[in-house]
Parts: structure tokens; C-alpha cells; sequence
């Protein structure tokens, strides 16, 4: 029987559902690459063919998400190699997908789990007005085949100074704020048109040209794929609001440097927030008002939040420390474990696969040696689909993580 195949039961931990209360004294247990139950160690009924994994006196909690990541796409010490994270030559890049640039094997991926992170969706950059396809993935995997659970997931947009900086120097469209939305506004109506053309095609027996970039965008205004929007400006936001009642799609705002600054506004539209990074430098002027106290205010407010590292701008493993001096700075700390968790899940409609120790999830699950909260502890044992992928050996102290490479025998 294959690893993912076998039962688990991983016992005796003070188990952190995330969207349920704790349990102290707790159970997950896990078949097939899934999570059948959980509950306290009385209540859990496990197979006595089980492989028994003692948590006693750790926490064990869903592995973190990273919602807005470059990893394999930007790889690490790898320069512009291994740099695949823009295609800047077209303001338009709908049909460009971020899986055709993942490289598994960057050390990255094994960062990821020493951090506990489990789930990353990884994006396109933000050079282009509309920058393509993101794709989610799991933080191990032989080949990115192995590591998809979330092909279509959302289109990567960016407002403000990254497009108009890559275009302005060529002195070509867009190189203003109003160029950006006009080749944003453009090319949905464009899409909308396109949709029009193809069904009625569809409708009469007709054969029609098909065009991936309108295809892609058709998707988002059909709502099958999210609309995920690189701002940091307080009135860059506000034009992502109007594009996206404009057009009717599905709007999440990524970086929301600013979103404090109008956290009524965004509560009030039920618009959330993919907060980060938050160990940078204030590097250009979009970055003037980035403060720590942000996820708590937007929290407070009723705005839905996720936390990021924007992979390699922050090293990923880094993640649930931006969470942690987050609550330092007045965020709760139940809802920053929701921000690496539910919450990121929820916000791109991935939570009925990842997100939380629940049934019929994916069995992600990270061993902690205490509150992840706190800096001084570590994940010490990380799960994927069931599988156990890394551990920290203490007596070394390093991390290990399970080959990837093939190996004759």
C-alpha cells in the first residue's frame, strides 16, 4: 500500500480545526490522502490498522496557504534564468499560465514546508495590465502534475505603477493610471463580444475561431475564474471596484497596501483582501502608508483577510511570521491563523479542498511544536495529502524533506 493510501491517525495533540473550536487531547484521521474525521481521542474511531502519529504536547493545525505566490515561476538564486514570473511584450496576457513556468525542484518549494505551508497559488507578476493565469498547487510534488488541485483559479491584474512603469518607458499604451483601466475596459469588452459571437456561432452549427486571451477573460465574466488584483493604492482600489462592478466579475484585491485607509468601503462591498508582503521595505511611492497595524484594522472593519509573502519578495517560510507581528500590532490571533488558513481558501473557492482540519478535505496537516503564533516555535512534522513530506530532525537541526527525484531500485 502506497503512503498516501495508508490510514493515519495522528493522536493526542491540541488539534486547531481553524474553523472550529480546539480540542485538547485531539484526533485527525486520515484515509486516502483525506481527512475522515476529527475529534477528541475518545470520540475518533480508529482502525487498528492505523499508523499511530503521537502529537502529544504539539499543535496540530491545516496546512497554510500562501494565496498570491511566484514560487517556481521566480525561482531562488537562479537570477533571470529562472525568472518566468512576466511576459512582459503584451498588455493583454490572458492566455499566459503560470503553470508553464513552475519549476518544482527550487528550494522554494522546500521552504514552504519547513514554514508549513501546504498550498500556494502561484501567479503571474504584475508588469502587464492583465498578466494570466494562476494556477493552485501543493508545496511537494515530483512534477507540477503531481502537485496541482486547482487548475483554474484566477487571472492576474495589476493597476498603479508596475504597468505604467514597464509601458511608460516604451513610451507605448498603457502609460498612465487611465491607460491601465482603458486596457482593462477594453479587453472585457472586447471579451464580452467575443462570448457573444461564439455562442451564436455555437447556436447555428457555425464553426468559430476560438481566441485563448477572450476565452480566458469570457471565464472571468462568467464567474468561473476570480479576478485577482495587484493594487496597493487607496484609489487604485477604488478603480478596481468600479472595473469590477462594471463588468460583474469576481474581484479580490491583492497587496491592499492602503486598504486600511478605506476599510469601511471594502467591508461595505464584501471585497477581500490579500494583505502583503509585510517585511519590506517602503521601496517605492505605492508603498508610502504599508504598516503592520493594517490586518487588524481591515479585520476590524468586517473585511475578509488573507496574508502573503508574495514568494520571492518574502521567503515563504516567513509567512506565518508576518502573521505573528500582525497580532503584535493588534490582530487577533484566531483571526490570523484564519488568515493562513479558511479565510485565503474561502476567498478564491478552494475551501471545499483545502483550508481547515475537516472532513472531506485534503489531508494537509502541520505538526507544530507549540502556537505557530509564537516565533520560537517550528512545524516539525508536515503533511501532504497524507503523506509525510518533512520533518524537522532535532538532533541535526535541519529540516528534511522527502526526495522528489527519481531513483532506480
Amino acid at each position: 500500500m502506497s503512503d498516501k493510501a495508508q490510514v493515519k491517525a495522528i493522536v493526542g495533540g491540541y488539534v486547531v480545526p481553524v474553523d472550529g473550536e480546539p480540542i485538547d487531547g485531539g484526533t485527525v484521521l486520515i484515509e486516502n490522502g483525506k481527512i475522515v474525521a476529527v475529534g477528541t481521542d475518545a470520540d475518533v474511531d480508529v482502525p487498528d490498522d492505523a499508523e499511530l502519529i503521537d502529537a502529544a504536547g504539539s499543535w496540530v493545525l491545516p496546512g497554510f496557504i500562501d494565496a498570491h505566490a511566484h514560487l517556481g515561476v521566480h525561482e531562488d538564486g537562479e537570477g533571470w534564468s529562472g525568472n518566468d514570473t512576466n511576459e512582459m511584450t503584451d498588455p493583454n496576457g490572458a492566455r499566459f499560465r503560470a503553470i508553464d513556468g513552475i519549476d518544482p525542484y527550487e528550494p522554494g518549494f522546500d521552504d514552504a514546508l519547513a514554514g508549513g505551508v501546504t498550498s500556494v497559488v502561484i501567479k503571474p507578476g504584475s508588469g502587464n495590465p492583465i498578466g494570466g493565469q494562476t494556477i493552485g498547487v501543493k508545496t511537494w510534488g515530483r512534477t507540477v502534475l503531481d502537485m496541482i488541485f486547482a487548475e483554474g483559479v484566477s487571472v492576474k491584474s495589476a493597476l498603479g505603477e508596475n504597468p505604467k512603469r514597464v509601458y511608460g518607458d516604451r513610451k507605448q499604451t498603457p502609460s498612465t493610471r487611465l491607460g491601465v483601466a482603458s486596457t482593462i475596459r477594453d479587453a472585457f469588452t472586447a471579451a464580452r463580444n467575443y462570448a457573444a459571437q461564439r455562442d451564436h456561432a455555437v447556436g447555428e452549427g457555425k464553426p468559430f475561431d476560438v481566441d485563448l486571451t477572450k476565452e480566458t477573460l469570457a471565464k472571468v465574466l462568467d464567474g468561473e475564474l476570480y479576478w485577482d488584483q495587484h493594487v496597493h493604492r487607496a484609489d487604485d482600489m477604488v478603480t478596481a471596484i468600479r472595473l469590477a462592478d462594471e463588468f460583474g466579475y469576481k474581484l479580490v484585491i491583492n497587496h491592499g497596501t492602503e486598504g486600511h485607509l478605506i476599510a469601511d468601503l471594502l467591508a461595505e462591498r464584501d471585497v477581500p483582501v490579500i494583505l502583503g508582503p509585510l517585511f519590506t521595505t517602503k521601496s517605492k511611492v505605492e508603498l508610502r502608508n504599508r504598516t503592520l497595524r493594517a490586518p487588524g484594522i481591515l479585520a476590524r472593519a468586517g473585511v475578509r483577510i488573507a496574508i502573503t509573502t508574495d514568494h520571492p519578495v518574502v521567503p515563504i517560510n516567513f509567512l506565518v511570521y508576518q502573521a505573528a507581528l500582525s497580532v503584535k500590532d493588534g490582530l487577533d490571533p484566531e483571526t490570523a491563523l484564519k488568515a493562513l488558513t479558511v479565510n485565503p481558501a474561502a476567498m478564491l473557492g478552494l475551501d471545499d479542498q483545502v483550508g481547515a482540519l475537516k472532513p472531506g478535505l485534503d489531508a494537509d496537516v502541520a505538526i507544530w511544536s507549540g502556537d505557530p503564533l509564537d516565533v520560537m516555535n517550528r512545524a516539525m512534522r508536515v503533511f501532504v495529502r497524507g503523506r509525510e513530506v518533512y520533518h524537522f530532525d532535532e538532533e541535526a537541526g535541519v529540516g528534511v524533506t522527502e526526495d522528489r527525484r527519481y531513483r532506480e531500485g
